[in-house]
Parts: structure tokens; C-alpha cells; sequence
């Protein structure tokens, strides 16, 4: 009582929250102890809570095919026909564009092809990624029609659309400019016809025009049975063999980035220019 009438005395016409509370107040340091009481309440609980999730993940057993039915579902349900970037169609898996975004971020490079146009809501994706990676850089992107190309990407100036095959021998002579204009780092990535022999023309195709350290990503080789689409026929699985039998020193395989999300749709497709 003491104790409250000083402060009471000190501070006159002021309301002290030990005169608002009901029975004896507490003295200097008592409600240290209390505040100290309620951490290591929650410490404790936050420690079970990890210990909880150790164990978990320690019991956890994957059985190996969980990717794989993962993939199946997501390619059956048709949901990457419904991806979209900023309201344009993109037609990916969104663990494969996470991917992409990753890989764009640590290779910087100043040419991005894209074979395989659709609606450019792939195209005006990296062309994003790389206005905030922040170096000069071009997207070139083919594909035998654009007559469904969405305006907005159209008229993105990092974008060069260009209505081609993407096995035509003028498209490596564009290649061959937009390197001199932007020399560097390039990443191309194969999307446009999936038969086997137009695929393996376009690996061909660029073959003479990347260098090592260059990122060459092949879509869709998930068909076929790879793990989907079985009855498909020969794609772009079996366009990376037959290339890699002909070329075998080549490419090395990213295996690192093509596990990490537990599946993906260029399944064998993570390529690195040696």
C-alpha cells in the first residue's frame, strides 16, 4: 500500500494501472517473472510443435510414384489450359514457370527464344521477369500463326513476335542478329510442334547458335507415356535421345532443377549447353 500511494504522491492527477487493478499491487520485477513464465510457455510449445513435424517428416515414406500420379492428375484435369499470366494464356505447368523464373534470375541472359507462341502469355512472362532481373535483353518468339496472339503481349517492345516455322533457315539468321545486338547469355525453350522429327529439326536448328552455359529447356516431353499421353507417339522425349545419340557431348542435364517441384512437363528437358 505503500508503494502505491508514492507513485500516487509522484504522478499526481495522473491514473496509475496499479491503482485500476483489484487487490494488492505488484511490485517492481514481479511482472517480469510472469512475462518470462508465459515465454517459455510458448517455447515449449513451439518446441513440440517442431518436434511434432521432425517426426512427420521422418515417418513420412514416399512410395516413389507420387510425382508421377501428381502429374497425371494435373496434365488429365486439363488445368495448365486455364494458366494464365496477367490474364493471357500461358498453357505451362506453374511449377515449371516458378522453375523458369529461378533459372532466368541466376543465368541473366540477354536472348530468350521461344519456340511456340500461343496467345504470348509465356513470352510477356519472361519478358517480365527479366524487365526486373534489369539487364538489356530480347524475347524472340515463333510460331507458325499468330492470329491468336493477345494484343497486350503484342505490343510489349522487349518482344519480338515472328510469324515462321521454327526450323526455317531465316529464323537462324534472326537468331544470329539478335545475338550481336544483344550479346550474352541465351535461354530458348522448344514448345511449338511436338512430333519427334520437328523437334529434334529445331535442336538441330540451334545447335551452331548456343554456346556453353547457354539453357536449353525442351517442353512436352512428359507425352508419350513420359508420363502421360501414352498413345501419343514419338515427341519430345525421344527427339532429346535421338539428338543426344548423334550429339552426345552436347548438353548436360539439370537434374537439380527438373526434381526439385516432383514433376514436370519437359521431363528429361533441363539442358545446359556444355
Amino acid at each position: 500500500m505503500q508503494w502505491r500511494q508514492k507513485n500516487e504522491e509522484q504522478a499526481p492527477g495522473r491514473t496509475n494501472l496499479a491503482l485500476r487493478r483489484e487487490g494488492p499491487a505488484y511490485k517492481p520485477g514481479e511482472m517480469d517473472m510472469k512475462a518470462l513464465g508465459r515465454i517459455a510457455v510458448n517455447t515449449l510449445k513451439s518446441l513440440r510443435r517442431v518436434t511434432n513435424s521432425a517426426v512427420s517428416i521422418f515417418l513420412y515414406q514416399p512410395k516413389g510414384t507420387e510425382g508421377e500420379e501428381y502429374h497425371k492428375w494435373y496434365y488429365n484435369t486439363f488445368v495448365w489450359n486455364k494458366t494464365t499470366w496477367l490474364g493471357i494464356e500461358c498453357w505451362k505447368s506453374v511449377a515449371d514457370m516458378w522453375n523458369y523464373q529461378e533459372i532466368l534470375f541466376d543465368l541473366k541472359p540477354s536472348l530468350i527464344i521461344e519456340f511456340g507462341s500461343n496467345r504470348g502469355g509465356s513470352a510477356l512472362f519472361f519478358a517480365h521477369v527479366m524487365q526486373r532481373v534489369g539487364i538489356p535483353f530480347k524475347v524472340l518468339s515463333v510460331d507458325i500463326s499468330h492470329q491468336r496472339l493477345d494484343p497486350v503481349a503484342k505490343s510489349d517492345p522487349d518482344i519480338l513476335f515472328v510469324e515462321s516455322s521454327s526450323i526455317e533457315p531465316a529464323i537462324a539468321e534472326q537468331i544470329k542478329k539478335l545475338k550481336e545486338e544483344y550479346p550474352g547469355r541465351i535461354f530458348a525453350i522448344l514448345d511449338s510442334d511436338h512430333s519427334k522429327d520437328h523437334v529434334l529439326a529445331e535442336m538441330k536448328l540451334l545447335r551452331p547458335l548456343l554456346s556453353a552455359g547457354d539453357y536449353l529447356l525442351v517442353e512436352d516431353s512428359c507425352v508419350n507415356g513420359h508420363p502421360v499421353l501414352p498413345g501419343w507417339g514419338p515427341g519430345p522425349f525421344e527427339a532429346i535421345k535421338a539428338y543426344e545419340q548423334e550429339f552426345p557431348d552436347d548438353y548436360t542435364h539439370d537434374a537439380e532443377r527438373e526434381d526439385k517441384f516432383g514433376f514436370t512437363f519437359a521431363t528429361n528437358g533441363f539442358m545446359i549447353r556444355n
